[in-house]
């Protein structure tokens, strides 16, 4: 016979599990940064929040991405230009910034990006040396970019990364994005691999393929080593800390 006690602590077990496939399906999941790719917005080593309501849920919202259940998405919403977004490709989960939406002409020449035709404004903030989580030296140019409005409401101001104007990717053929999909860059302009690699690469996203909105940073393992600045008291990033992201 099964003891009163040991029936509850199974049923607590099976309350915990059944709340948090329900929280990590329909509310928030928990990702880490692997890469460099959206530097200095998000830095090797974040832990993030993403909204899986933002944009509905499909196969892509259930952990394993089940085959029996469709693409086709319920409580649909589409993001909109500047938003950080997680999408996944061919099984791989990737992180990258909403650049262009359906109908937009997107090209970058001479490391500048234009949105149909007009050239992103961006300001010079500082340049910036340091050793990346590989431990490779680099010196970067840091930027604030303003991206217009896709629904005609404020500009979307966030920083980048340019180590040169005149790297892979820093001059392309203009793209023109279809219905139902996205164009997506990092914010670390010269090491992303994103929707400029057409052939190669990423290329366009299916709204199909949309995961969630990142929303906030959690914690952190950011190496303080770096050298970036960063507040790092104690070689703890607290800077890195419960940022909401934008």
């Amino acid at each position: 016979m099964i003891s009163k006690e040991t029936k509850n602590l199974i049923k607590d077990i099976v309350y915990i599990v059944a709340f948090f496939l329900v929280f990590i399906t329909f509310g928030w999941i928990a990702f880490h940064i692997p890469s460099s790719s959206m530097e200095p917005t998000l830095e090797v080593g974040d832990r993030i929040f993403v909204s899986k309501w933002a944009y509905g849920y499909n196969r892509y919202s259930v952990p394993g991405d089940p085959s029996f259940i469709g693409e086709g998405r319920l409580f649909e919403d589409m993001p909109s230009r500047g938003e950080v977004a997680v999408f996944t490709k061919k099984g791989v989960d990737y992180i990258k910034r909403v650049i262009g939406v359906p109908g937009d002409k997107i090209q970058v020449k001479e490391g500048r990006l234009y949105i149909n035709g007009v050239r992103v404004h961006r300001t010079l903030i500082r340049e910036v040396d340091y050793i990346d989580y590989r431990g490779i030296p680099r010196s970067m140019k840091e930027y604030n970019e303003t991206l217009p409005s896709s629904e005609g409401g404020e500009p979307v101001i966030h920083r980048i990364y340019e180590a040169s104007d005149y790297n892979d990717n820093d001059d392309t053929v203009v793209f023109t994005v279809p219905a139902d999909h996205f164009f997506m860059m990092g914010d670390n302009r010269d090491v992303s691999k994103d929707s400029r690699a057409m052939w190669n690469g990423i290329g366009f996203i299916r709204k199909e393929e949309l995961v969630g909105r990142a929303q906030v940073t959690t914690f952190s393992l950011y190496d303080c080593d770096q050298g970036k600045p960063i507040y790092c008291p104690m070689s703890v990033p607290l800077g890195r800390f419960f940022n909401v992201i934008d």
